[in-house]
């Protein structure tokens, strides 16, 4: 019988500092051998770090943050890189940027989410953003790990990536 292989799927946001972050870090929490999360962003943070409510956040949900970092998606378009079966954008700037060719020819979705740091003001109102996405980013993971991933080809895999846009 053969096992099963993950499906890899790439998030991304312009920095990924927070979002597209947030969405790997949620995916491989609750995905299990299901799923494979990556995230990258077109204009990674120059020293990698991610941003401290990101962590903050997502460590007051028991997910764990060791790993994370901020990283450029041309990474993830070289020959050798794995080859993801859905990338997924998050931010309206990084979908409007010109993506690289990814090996694989993957499926692809966009997700709008606002970035919570350019929200609000206080710190306070700044972590109630995070936590807020970290709650809509939580719900449509949930219904993407619900799919039938063995009857998942490309063409399905992309049509219902794209309906789960849609509140």
């Amino acid at each position: 019988m053969t096992e099963l292989q993950p499906l890899h799927i790439l998030f991304l946001s312009n920095h990924n500092t927070v979002r597209s972050l947030m969405a790997e870090a949620v995916l491989n929490h609750m995905g299990g051998q299901r799923f494979c999360a990556h995230s990258a962003g077109c204009q990674p943070s120059p020293d990698g770090a991610p941003h401290p409510l990101l962590l903050q956040t997502l460590q007051s949900a028991n997910i764990r943050t060791d790993g994370l970092r901020s990283k450029s998606w041309d990474g993830f378009a070289l020959a050798e890189a794995p080859h993801m079966d859905l990338v997924i954008t998050l931010c309206d700037e990084a979908a409007a940027e010109v993506c690289p060719v990814w090996p694989g020819h993957p499926a692809t979705a966009h997700w709008s989410y606002e970035d919570p740091t350019r929200q609000v003001k206080s710190q306070v109102e700044q972590l109630y953003a995070f936590k807020q996405l970290l709650h809509a980013l939580h719900l449509r993971l949930e219904l993407l790990s619900s799919l039938p991933v063995t009857q998942l080809d490309h063409l399905v895999l992309e049509t219902e990536a794209r309906r789960l846009a849609t509140p």
